[in-house]
């Protein structure tokens, strides 16, 4: 029996736990290990409510992807992360985008000829990578008729996707719910309500430049749209606007020390690659850890008020949950640069991507299986790290605090036997 099992908090039937999942390209393979490490905690759990214990899920980019498959996996939280596993233990860059040389000379080699001799091209380059193949995998793998169900028989209440419209400049969340609610705006953010379809994902999931832009149908008329990260000014809103009062976020960075360390050769002038992981990290990583601040900071400044103060304001405290990477990315990608087909890493190489300074921008695209199976290993252990903030959040362990009091007297007994 362990002894060190944390009592749980007391949850009130009427919590809603909200998931946001962030962006990340490649790095989103570190949530599928928290999530599966999850899992395996609630299915030891003798209590319907963690057959899925989220209700309202809201995925970034590879997160918006990521949450639309644990939906439409089926309604058993452990074996939709299971499927998920599958996935991401065995991907390959070719699943993900076009990673063969003919497939590489009509999008990448012909964006970086078009930074140099861009005048003399006729037909002007739309991204580095062709992602047809993310496209075809995503139709294969998601069956959004379980979505349905899940909206329809409870076991979800809300699935969003946000994305970034580069036509309006407006960060727009797309949400799908069985109860009617009421779309909301805010500055340069605004939410609607729509049928979530493969086509919202691979906008949301539309690196910028990396990937090409996709058009949706939005207030009657077409908008070209991008990764969901780019201007989201607070990830975690909509999960509260949909309903949440407890909302657990899994990030794609060793929170703030992921991109301050600082390179050996500080007199270098840096790369492309370089230069890009650095935009890269503001648009997948600097809005959460400012969300996750802010929200942290109004939790406290609640928690100071006198109740008769309190009571008069709309701001409601909401339980936070927070697990990110232990370890650098950066670092664990520059092992695993090799691993990438070699037309996609010729490719990278003439950006210095496939240096250690520039291994930030090859975090995003390593959609392989070395790659991604230590990731995974990592989510899963800095879960169990957080063990005891895990338990106490979704009030787990009920069942082995029972059965060690009813194991009490019979284990005294056996001390004083012995």
């Amino acid at each position: 029996m362990n002894e060190n099992l944390p009592t749980p908090l007391m949850h009130s039937r009427d919590d809603v736990t909200g998931l946001v999942l962030s962006g990340g390209g490649a790095r989103a393979a570190y949530q599928v290990g928290v999530l599966h490490q999850l899992a395996k905690w609630f299915d030891q759990e003798d209590r319907r409510e963690f057959d899925f214990p989220f209700k309202i899920l809201c995925g970034t980019s590879a997160g918006a992807i990521n949450a639309a498959a644990l939906v439409c996996a089926g309604r058993n939280f452990y074996q939709s992360t299971d499927r998920m596993m599958r996935v991401w233990e065995n991907f390959r860059s070719e699943q993900v985008f076009r990673s063969d040389s003919l497939g590489i000379i009509r999008t990448g080699a012909r964006w970086l000829s078009a930074l140099s001799i861009g005048w003399m091209l006729r037909k002007r380059p739309k991204c580095l990578l062709d992602n047809s193949p993310l496209a075809h995998l995503l139709h294969e793998l998601l069956h959004f008729r379980r979505l349905d169900e899940a909206l329809e028989n409870g076991t979800i209440r809300a699935l969003a996707v946000t994305a970034s419209s580069y036509s309006s400049g407006r960060n727009v969340t797309f949400f799908q719910s069985l109860d009617a609610i009421e779309s909301w705006s805010r500055t340069l953010r605004v939410a609607l309500p729509d049928r979530i379809t493969v086509q919202h994902l691979l906008a949301s999931a539309a690196i910028p430049f990396v990937f090409p832009a996709v058009k949706l149908e939005i207030d009657g008329h077409t908008e070209h749209f991008g990764d969901g990260s780019i201007r989201q000014l607070a990830p975690i809103s909509p999960a509260i606007h949909l309903g949440a009062n407890k909302v657990m976020v899994i990030g794609s960075s060793q929170s703030e020390n992921d991109h301050t360390k600082l390179m050996d050769v500080r007199d270098a002038y840096p790369s492309l690659a370089q230069i890009a992981g650095h935009a890269m990290a503001s648009i997948f990583l600097d809005s959460l850890s400012i969300d996750i601040e802010r929200l942290s900071r109004v939790n406290k400044t609640l928690s100071l008020l006198p109740p008769e103060m309190a009571s008069k304001t709309t701001l409601k405290p909401v339980e936070l949950l927070v697990i990110s990477p232990s370890e650098r990315i950066d670092e664990i990608a520059a092992r695993h640069t090799q691993d990438l087909p070699r037309p996609v890493r010729t490719m990278l190489s003439a950006l210095g991507a496939t240096e250690a300074s520039g291994s930030s921008l090859a975090s995003y695209l390593l959609f392989e299986s070395n790659y991604t199976r230590e990731l995974i290993r990592m989510g899963m252990a800095d879960t169990i790290a957080k063990r005891d903030e895990v338990y106490a959040f979704f009030g787990l362990g009920q069942k082995g605090l029972e059965h060690q009091r009813q194991q009490q007297p019979v284990l005294q007994g056996v001390r004083l036997a012995q």
